[in-house]
């Protein structure tokens, strides 16, 4: 399978498969298709699995379309302003990510919910208790919002984030939360009572702009009615 992702802000992945290949995606995550591509929609692995996507932010079924000829392209879009992040996984290589992050994968990389065990970070750390694990082999692509940035964690390193900006990190790197020092920070600070923590070895992609940020701005900018 080839690919290519296209487009700056609102990006777009298209995919070259060869006769046999198969992609999957959500429900409605197809953007266009070329003749010679088959659809077929189901709960990709059993129910269970669809309600463990559902609880991970992802639909119940999914589209699995599969390549009937050579040279056939399909293309997904990405829903909100951003980048498309490409993975092509090894056997048994997983990687970690936010609720709704996941775009499209190869029929081969395996799909499912990842609950964090810790109490506290998933209360107060901003991913929330659930989120999504991608297990190879295969290639898999998640949207992330905003700007992308790439840190690479040594063995022990810490890395201080404030919530809601982990788009996704290797399977490797520990998430945790910290509670923030100082009264005067905590109140005049703007960051909260509380960060994240991620803690190497490993590889963290950060997001410069999450959708609950950007919603909690807009909010803010709408006209009160007073009655």
């Amino acid at each position: 399978m080839k690919t290519e992702i296209i487009g700056e802000n609102l990006p777009v992945l298209v995919c070259k498969l060869q006769r046999g290949e198969e992609i999957y995606t959500e429900t409605g995550g197809m953007f266009w298709m070329s003749q010679g591509i088959k659809m077929k929609t189901n709960t990709n692995g059993g129910l269970m699995k669809g309600i463990g996507r559902a609880l991970a932010g992802e639909s119940i079924f999914m589209n699995v379309f599969t390549s009937e000829v050579d040279e056939a392209e399909i293309a997904f879009a990405s829903a909100f302003p951003g980048k498309i992040l490409e993975f092509d996984l090894r056997d048994g290589e997983k990687i970690i990510a936010q609720k709704r992050a996941f775009l499209c994968a190869e029929k081969s990389v395996q799909m499912s919910m990842h609950f964090r065990k810790k109490i506290g970070a998933g209360f107060f750390g901003g991913e929330g208790f659930i989120m999504q694990k991608l297990t190879g082999p295969g290639k898999a692509f998640l949207e992330i919002d905003g700007s992308v940035v790439k840190k690479e964690l040594a063995a022990g390193e810490v890395l201080e984030v404030d919530n809601g900006y982990v788009a996704a990190m290797t399977e490797g790197v520990d998430l945790d939360i910290k509670v923030v020092k100082g009264l005067k920070n905590i109140v005049f600070g703007g960051e909260g009572l509380f960060l994240t923590t991620l803690k190497g070895p490993g590889t963290v992609w950060l997001q410069s702009m999450p959708i609950s940020k950007l919603a909690g701005i807009v909010y803010s900018t709408m006209p009160t009615t007073n009655k």
